[in-house]
């Protein structure tokens, strides 16, 4: 007569593995319910009755996790633990114990059990820490399909109604938070369902750009019916702290995307209470612009007039070195005169972070601090020359991973723990996002059109309207107009623009790269959170 083992093995023959489990207990044979019941719900159960069997079996067979008895004699619980972690390491073991002493708990914890469960502990109790430990995976798994396919439909059904700008910030917010999701749960079989969303969601969103984004910068425009933009952030999260006289400390992490500023906000929520929060950065997206008019606090027009020479000729780089008397002239003109004056810090790799870490202390003196962190653009920008950083950094995921990376083992990171054990409010934003780009865009321009692949400035410029958008007049969209010639190109969804000479090497140059400067969801809603150190 087969055996209830038997039986159930003979019937899974074919199906998928069972977990195997190993029960370690010199009474085994008081726990035949125990082993029936979890048999029955599709489990592989072996029995031994001492430290130096479940070692042997161990040795010579695989299994999924061990359930370990504390008290046994000759060789006890504990050294059968550190003994087994020798042998298979990342074997789960839990502890099954009739002692709840505090001091044995930290002794087994300490050796890396998995969970512990305390005798008498009843079918359903093992159960459930088995599920945990082993099926946790699996079951978040299903039911993250379900929640995906809910989420995306919800905001669907809102593509057919009139979208209001919250309501992209929610488009954002969930392609960013599933990103995640998505990071830790790779072989669910959404990935390319997520891309396809996101195609389709930025889609949409350039057109909304296209009927709402001239009417948001009129002068006659309702403030509540528009986002917050760039030029807004002085007046909306700045001003009213060092008006009380708060130690402030504005911190921007240039081309940081929302999903990238989620992954490293749980690192600061142990320092900071932390109140996320999100703005639209003006077009073109990208630092001459965006980042300037942010520290400015007016439009890049309003910049042109009053300080033309930001705009004379330059590479990109070369056309941001004027923010710091920027702000300090929007905070004058704004009646802020911060205690200690403005100290202001831009650096542009991880040693002269670390050079600025080491004299932070200098920085305390003043209630208005600003720091700018250019190294994540720098970083994605690079990782188009760099065929190894570009094989590390192979898609979003793997960016964003190595963005975490960097931020947790950076001055900039300590540098920001060091201010909330000063007790600063720490205002922290970007200037802009970046997209991942895949279809290169013909643009037509003169020689000494900008070199920049989303957007381009010069005279008379013009490309596919399905591609990017040509901006005759830029007096519309609030840039600068140096000639009476002058046009932009701003690049949709994920195009990056290429001339018609060598049009299919830098085709191929620039595909898979990060970009910023054009319309999408990711380089246009961007995160700003307010941080107040934890008491």
């Amino acid at each position: 007569m087969e055996s209830p083992t038997e039986k159930h093995n003979k019937a899974n023959k074919n199906g998928p593995r069972q977990n195997r489990i190993l029960w370690v207990d010199d009474e085994i044979e008081s726990l035949k319910p125990h082993f029936l019941f979890l048999q029955e719900r599709g489990y592989e159960l072996t029995g031994c009755v001492s430290g130096d069997d479940a070692l042997a079996l161990v040795e010579k067979q695989n299994f999924d996790l061990v359930l370990l008895d504390e008290m046994m004699p000759v060789k006890d619980g504990l050294t059968t633990l550190e003994e087994l972690k020798e042998l298979r390491p990342h074997l789960p073991v839990v502890m099954v114990t009739k002692s709840e002493e505090e001091s044995l708990m930290d002794q087994a914890i300490g050796q890396k059990i998995d969970d512990y469960l305390t005798k008498p502990a009843n079918p359903s109790q093992v159960l459930m820490v088995i599920k945990r430990i082993l099926e946790t995976r699996k079951i978040r798994g299903e039911s993250l399909s379900r929640r995906y396919i809910t989420d995306i439909n919800k905001f669907n059904q809102k593509l057919f109604g009139a979208l209001v700008p919250e309501d992209w910030y929610e488009a954002a917010r969930i392609l960013s938070e599933w990103d995640l999701e998505l990071d830790e749960h790779p072989d669910i079989g959404l990935a390319q369902t997520h891309e396809g969303t996101r195609t389709e969601w930025n889609n949409e969103f350039t057109k909304y750009i296209d009927r709402n984004y001239a009417g948001w910068l009129r002068s006659d425009s309702n403030e509540d019916e528009r986002p917050v933009l760039s030029p807004d952030i002085i007046d909306r999260y700045l001003a009213e702290p060092l008006k009380k006289g708060e130690k402030t400390l504005f911190f921007v992490i240039d081309c940081m995307r929302l999903d990238q500023w989620l992954a490293i906000e749980p690192l600061l929520s142990e320092y900071y209470e932390i109140k996320r929060d999100h703005y639209y950065s003006i077009l073109p997206t990208a630092t001459p612009y965006a980042r300037n008019s942010m520290f400015a606090g007016v439009y890049p027009d309003e910049i042109f007039r009053m300080r033309p020479d930001i705009w004379s000729k330059g590479d990109e780089g070369s056309l941001n070195r004027h923010e710091e008397s920027l702000f300090q002239e929007a905070l004058a003109s704004r009646g802020i005169r911060p205690q200690g004056g403005v100290r202001y810090a831009k650096v542009f790799n991880n040693t002269e972070c670390d050079a600025l870490s080491k004299r932070i202390a200098d920085y305390y003196q003043s209630h208005a601090v600003t720091i700018v962190i250019n190294f994540l653009d720098i970083m994605s920008h690079g990782r188009s020359n760099n065929m190894i950083l570009k094989e590390i950094a192979a898609d979003e995921s793997s960016f964003r991973d190595l963005m975490k990376t960097w931020f947790t083992h950076s001055s900039a990171f300590k540098i920001l723990k060091d201010f909330a054990a000063q007790g600063y409010t720490v205002i922290v934003t970007t200037d802009h996002g970046s997209k991942l780009c895949n279809r290169g865009a013909l643009a037509h321009g003169r020689r000494d059109t900008s070199t920049t692949l989303r957007y381009k400035v010069g005279d008379n410029l013009n490309c596919d309207q399905k591609q990017g958008v040509l901006i005759k007049k830029p007096e519309e969209y609030r840039l600068p107009k140096p000639s009476l010639a002058t046009t932009y190109l701003i690049a949709r969804e994920d195009f990056y623009f290429v001339y018609p000479n060598k049009y299919n090497e830098y085709v191929r140059q620039f595909q898979n790269s990060f970009q910023h400067g054009g319309i999408s969801i990711e380089e246009m809603i961007v995160p700003i959170a307010t941080m107040r150190p934890r008491r």
